[in-house]
């Protein structure tokens, strides 16, 4: 018999979701194969079977779960339910207790967004579990229908970390994303001191090379492709900027630079990680951020594309944002900004005038490990990097 556990997929939830069961209570299953389907807030893991064995499933899915409990066992041929050692870990249902609530995936909320699909509309499908597929059976129009009446309930996603006080009209409350969101921040701001330095870069150079190699490459390079790629290859001069925290005195250098990149395309941030940035093409990275960017429009991510990043970039596209102070994520111990390239004019050394593209690139950094010279030193290097692209770089 062996215990189907929770695994831990990341650090900021402390449940999750068990959306479906891949295979039905005392299916015979191979190793290999699919058993269920978790949800985090930010992304969906499937967890699948270790060996051969017959599945006895101790959970109902639309049931919350925690690292390390027991959600089933396998049975080995010939052993029974009733021989599996230990009594079932006991089950956290979907709601606490609640007969009535429905529990929605996050596809499936971001769906309702996009058409106004109601949760009155919802509850006529007759699920505990909704998912994204069942939506498409309301054939919901994107325009949420006009109604005189009360506003429709908010998505129940899972209680809040609190109970509210109050639960009067006006309250408007965030999505299971965004409060995993909110306690990062709060951890942030608590246990790390962190500092700002902010430099201007002229990218005019940088944005022509990115173009040329957008055709040459056949995937789109822009300011972001070209920055992951030159904060990758900085890893063994400023080995700190990558380390892991320990405690307010040491932290554990990393192997490579694995570089966290935000996107947010109005569905709730994440922040997937470009692996092993600087030993990769630029060509590679581009088709990475890509990746990236399809997958959160069209799907969850997976929990391996948002772990184990030790440096972000955060990425602000509106060109009205002229600097931006990014926030340190737990864990590490810098984070990168970048701004949209906007136009300014500057003086000519013959003393006429020109247009060129800057763009204002800032670094926050826990302020035990790095100062202030430090970090006027690597955003320097980057901006070289960037003001010169192309120069000291392999083979792209």
């Amino acid at each position: 018999m062996i215990e189907i556990r929770v695994p831990k997929l990341n650090n900021n939830d402390t449940v999750y979701l068990l959306v479906e069961w891949a295979a039905g209570d005392g299916q015979a299953v191979r190793a290999g194969e699919p058993l269920a389907v978790l949800e985090t807030s930010k992304a969906a893991e499937e967890l699948a079977a270790e060996e051969d064995g017959t599945l006895l499933c101790l959970l109902e899915a639309g049931a919350e779960c925690a690292p390390g409990q027991v959600i089933a066992r396998l049975l080995a041929e010939g052993e029974e339910a009733g021989a599996a050692a230990g009594p079932p870990s006991p089950p956290v249902p979907a709601g606490h207790g609640d007969p009535e609530a429905i529990v929605v995936t996050a596809p499936a909320r971001l769906m309702m967004d996009e058409r106004g699909i109601s949760m009155e509309q919802v509850r006529t499908l007759g699920k505990k579990v909704i998912r994204r597929a069942d939506l498409e059976l309301l054939g919901a129009s994107r325009t949420a229908p006009q109604d005189s009446g009360p506003p429709s309930a908010p998505v129940d996603d899972g209680p809040p970390s609190a109970p509210l006080d109050d639960d009067g009209p006006g309250l408007i409350e965030l999505s299971r994303t965004q409060r995993r969101v909110a306690e990062v921040v709060e951890r942030s701001h608590r246990d790390i001191p962190a500092a700002f330095t902010v430099m201007r870069v002229d990218v005019t150079d940088a944005l022509l090379f990115a173009r040329r190699e957008t055709k040459r490459l056949r995937v789109l390079v822009g300011v972001p492709e070209l920055l992951v790629e030159a904060a990758g290859r900085l890893l063994d001069r400023f080995p700190l900027f990558f380390a892991t925290p320990v405690d307010g005195r040491r932290a554990r250098r990393a192997a490579t630079a694995e570089v966290g990149v935000t996107v947010d395309v109005g569905r709730g941030m994440f922040v997937p990680v470009v692996r092993d940035a600087g030993g990769r093409p630029l060509g590679e990275i581009a088709r990475e951020l890509t990746r990236f960017r399809r997958t959160a429009l069209n799907g969850a991510f997976r929990e391996q594309d948002l772990r184990g990043g030790n440096i972000m970039v955060t990425l602000h596209t509106d060109a009205a944002v002229v600097m931006a102070a990014p926030v340190v994520f737990p864990g590490q111990v810098c984070a990168l900004s970048l701004t949209a390239p906007r136009p300014e004019v500057v003086e000519t050394r013959d003393g006429g005038f020109t247009v060129r593209k800057v763009i204002m690139l800032g670094l926050a950094y826990d302020h035990r490990f790095v100062n202030g010279r430090e970090s006027a030193e690597f955003l320097g290097a980057l901006r070289s990097a960037l003001e010169s692209p192309g120069d000291g770089t392999s083979e792209r």
